[in-house]
């Protein structure tokens, strides 16, 4: 049988109950479950702000667009000011960027695939706003010191966490507080599947009020809350600003509640199988290097990722094998729209150009585990 990059896996008869709640209320857009799903997020998380959308891309969206309008007006009027950003990522990340008129400069990243301080400190300029950190394959990296540079240079600090959920520290607090705002993806492959959306947690209540309209095309009462007001003109509202229809419903809030209280146990069979695949390859460390997982991090694991020689030759090897392992990421100054840092990031690169992905999913076996890493043993040893 095939063995997949990904393959999300649900509590079905428990998400099929909680969508069934829905459809006999009469209530599937936003409210009700999306409202129990925010405070549920909050309680996990120990965020202050949570509110649910329809994809983390609409968060990264409106992380940047809010932080941009309420406190950066004046690089907005001179042509906008700078945010530093990882090359190594999905290009959403760095669109938001672009989407809120500010521009990307990428700093290189270090072994653990995240952003490297040292990179990040020689990309400060006068024109710095702020940082955007991806937590790549559910990975702290050295976001810790990111931070720390952050409050020195008064920068707003960003965490992209779409690999995050679940992710803590060994101490049990979870990344984020530190935070100006987190974005989270629950989109179908994520750890916290549903078929597609996201959070985004704002640190100050006023930008989770202000990102709240924003999601519903500026108007300042969703339906949600004027079906559940009292008064003759409930129906009433303003239109204080533009918006998008971001918002996320309740089918995939009921989604989202259940796989959540299985979260933990399934990032825990993650960390097992990333146990496996270190031990397969502990011997063979001179020819396959494994991204490093910070010492105080207890990963969520949605990635395991391998660095190698002849790489798009080892996966046409898997694929013989009916394995089907997955790229994260291009170097994203390969694109032509950010072609204006081309190699700038020697590590990134690369890492682009040799790493591979391999199947991290919750119906692996240990006997498929087996299977890939001598698969690509045996590739490594002819």
């Amino acid at each position: 049988m095939a063995v997949q990059l990904f393959a999300p896996t649900f509590e079905i008869e428990e998400c099929l109950a909680e969508i069934r709640d829905c459809l006999e209320k009469g209530w599937t857009g936003l409210g009700y479950k999306t409202v129990e799903f925010e405070e549920a997020w909050k309680k996990y998380t120990g965020l202050n702000h949570a509110h649910f959308l329809n994809s983390a891309t609409a968060g990264l969206n409106l992380a940047l667009e809010v932080l941009h309008e309420e406190l950066w007006r004046d690089e907005k009027i001179r042509g906008g000011g700078e945010v530093i950003t990882t090359p190594l990522t999905f290009v959403s990340t760095n669109h938001a960027i672009l989407r809120a008129g500010l521009k990307p400069v990428f700093a290189d990243v270090d072994d653990t695939l995240c952003l490297s301080p040292d990179s990040v400190r020689s990309r400060i300029t006068d024109r710095t706003r702020a940082v955007l950190f991806v937590g790549i394959g559910g990975n702290t990296g050295h976001y810790k010191e990111i931070v720390k540079i952050c409050r020195e240079h008064n920068l707003k600090l960003i965490l992209d966490a779409a690999h995050m959920a679940g992710t803590r520290y060994i101490d049990g607090d979870m990344p984020g507080k530190e935070a100006d705002v987190v974005t989270y993806s629950f989109q179908a492959v994520k750890n916290l599947p549903t078929a597609d959306s996201g959070m985004i947690c704002f640190k100050e209540a006023a930008y989770d009020a202000i990102v709240r309209k924003k999601t519903w095309l500026g108007i300042n009462k969703d339906t949600y809350l004027r079906t559940n007001s009292q008064g003759t003109y409930k129906w009433r509202y303003d239109v204080e600003c533009v918006g998008e229809k971001y918002h996320g419903n309740s089918i995939m809030a009921s989604i989202a509640l259940v796989q959540l209280r299985y979260l933990d146990r399934d990032n825990a069979y993650r960390r097992q199988l990333a146990g496996w695949y270190r031990k397969g390859f502990e011997k063979y460390q001179d020819r396959i290097k494994l991204a490093e997982i910070s010492s105080d991090c207890e990963s969520s694991c949605h990635l395991f990722q391998i660095i190698v020689e002849n790489r798009d030759e080892m996966m046409l090897a898997l694929n013989q094998q009916e394995i089907y392992p997955g790229v994260h990421y291009v170097d994203n100054t390969e694109y032509r729209m950010y072609a204006y840092a081309d190699g700038t990031c020697p590590n990134a690169r690369y890492i682009s150009e040799h790493v591979i992905s391999l199947p991290m999913h919750l119906r692996l076996t240990y006997e498929d585990v087996q299977k890939i890493i001598h698969t690509v043993i045996d590739f490594i040893t002819q």
